[in-house]
């Protein structure tokens, strides 16, 4: 049930409540989850009253003293879970109705206050629940997703049938916790190709992606004593996901070679460590075989759990990708996570994990428990393309679409900066790039430029907890059109031109 905001939430100051000084960050907060709550919390106190025009999203990163597209970012979730409305033409407002739990819960809040309960304490916000991400595909350059367009539907409709087909009576009972074993089984052969991956059908769970692989670990794995280490700049998911189970989530530096061990060493306590050693996110920096064995030796000499996110490994463009950390682990330490969402498309919802023997029982029994997420028919399907090599066929024309779209970035980055090459990293294989700007060009001049021809980038600073790194934005160009991508490379190349422009100003 909702209502309308009260006559005299209404009377309160509206228009000038956003000049006020704004709070500071809570520590480790992202910027985008800060500039969430601040609004938010102004919404639900009646300060930002319903029908109250809220800034444009270029005053108001110039006032908070962030990127634009960092704003952008929390307009669209405060849009999403109802809060703003946009008017084409006009801008964005504070949406009529909000629901009366708000309120409700606002009010007995005033009453008589209460602290969280522990576990909840550790949240910095409501959007650490869920934090901001990508954008779907065509959206340039944010998307860093499969292109849709790319995959044999046709192929995945005869697998359907084909798995339809091949499912008994004995499959429906859905007695495998950890999944479809003939789907299990081709996992298994596929990682020791792919992935020089030695291991057998029961070492594999199927999941509905990496998140649900992170989820697992964090609740099997980690105590509320625990420590857990994070890459910095990372993955946004990681951090809200093992800070509702440890004591502490550690940003760790992110150098040339990915990973900081040194950094790592330098702590006690810890008990799993997340690290992306293929394609660091989101800076793409491969982890060379001298720093994956001194991260695993580390993890021995520690007593810690390693989580391999291995999440766009298949597409590695100039040449063959390192075999991976699970690959080198002797010692039985790492948690290889992979998923076939990236390769084929975003709501196929499987993914994997590899697990140490030691605790295969401990994730089977969990499965049992909370039950599993993927139907048999669509594992039966992935096991049947898998098997009939469309799967490989496919990861070979998209790798070459994909390889592509990556060179008429670059194309557009060089015919852009003249005779200064380009600076960037993580090009070699993946979803996106990060282009880090040269001094004469300021980030916030880029981005203005850039939303002003309808282009939208995170900045690397997005992705950061503690680091602080030179001004980069990552481009996401895998699913964008070949069509589509020359319009928007030319106006990627006009907000340089016109950035360029203004810094010599």
């Amino acid at each position: 049930m909702t209502r309308p905001l009260s006559r005299a939430s209404r009377s309160r100051r509206t228009q000038s409540s956003l000049d006020l000084a704004a709070d500071t960050p809570r520590e480790g907060e992202l910027k985008q989850a800060w500039i969430y709550r601040q609004i938010r919390a102004r919404i639900l106190d009646g300060v930002l009253a319903k029908g109250t025009r809220l800034p444009s999203t270029r005053h108001l990163a110039e006032r908070w003293q962030v990127s634009r597209a960092t704003v952008e970012l929390a307009y669209d979730q405060l849009r999403s879970e109802g809060y703003l409305v946009s008017r084409s033409g006009s801008g964005t407002y504070v949406a009529a109705m909000v629901p009366d739990q708000f309120f409700d819960a606002g009010a007995r809040t005033q009453e008589a206050p209460q602290p969280p309960p522990k576990r909840l304490r550790r949240s910095a916000s409501p959007i650490d629940a869920a934090p901001l991400v990508a954008g779907e595909a065509g959206e340039p350059f944010m998307a860093r997703v499969a292109d849709p367009l790319l995959f044999p539907l046709d192929l995945w409709r005869r697998a359907l049938q084909a798995g339809t087909r091949r499912v008994t009576a004995t499959h429906l009972g859905d007695k495998e916790p950890l999944g479809l074993g003939e789907l299990r089984a081709q996992i298994a052969s596929y990682l020791g190709v792919a992935r020089g991956i030695a291991c057998d059908a029961e070492q594999i769970v199927v999941l509905s992606g990496i998140r649900q692989g992170l989820d697992l670990c964090a609740r099997l794995l980690l105590s509320s004593e625990d420590k857990v280490l994070v890459e910095d700049p990372g993955y946004l998911h990681a951090s809200p996901i093992f800070g509702r189970h440890a004591r502490e989530v550690v940003p760790v530096p992110v150098d040339a070679q990915g990973f900081s061990v040194a950094h790592a060493r330098r702590r006690a306590g810890v008990r799993l460590a997340h690290v992306t050693p293929a394609h660091q996110a989101p800076t793409g920096v491969t982890m060379p075989v001298s720093r994956r064995l001194e991260l695993l030796a580390w993890a021995e000499e520690a007593d810690c759990w390693l989580i391999e996110d291995d999440y766009d490994s298949e597409f590695s463009y100039d040449s063959a990708p390192l075999p991976a950390l699970k690959s080198l682990d002797a010692a039985d330490r790492v948690i290889h996570c992979g998923s076939f969402n990236k390769t084929m498309f975003a709501a196929l919802r499987i993914g994997y994990a590899v697990l140490p023997r030691k605790l295969v029982p401990a994730f089977r029994q969990a499965r049992h428990v909370t039950g599993r997420s993927t139907g048999v028919i669509e594992q039966m399907a992935l096991t049947c393309f898998l098997e009939s090599g469309a799967f490989a066929r496919h990861v070979r024309r998209a790798r070459l679409a994909y390889a592509q779209r990556r060179d008429a970035v670059l194309a557009a980055l060089r015919g852009a900066l003249g005779p200064a090459r380009p600076q960037v990293s993580g090009e070699h294989a993946g979803f996106h790039l990060v282009w880090w700007l040269p001094p004469d060009i300021e980030l916030a001049a880029f981005l203005h430029a850039a939303a002003q021809r309808g282009l939208r980038f995170q900045t690397v600073s997005d992705f950061c907890k503690r680091a602080v790194l030179p001004a980069g934005v990552v481009i996401g160009y895998a699913a964008l059109n070949d069509d589509a991508l020359q319009r928007h490379a030319q106006a990627l190349r006009e907000a340089i031109a016109i950035a360029s422009t203004s810094a010599r100003a």
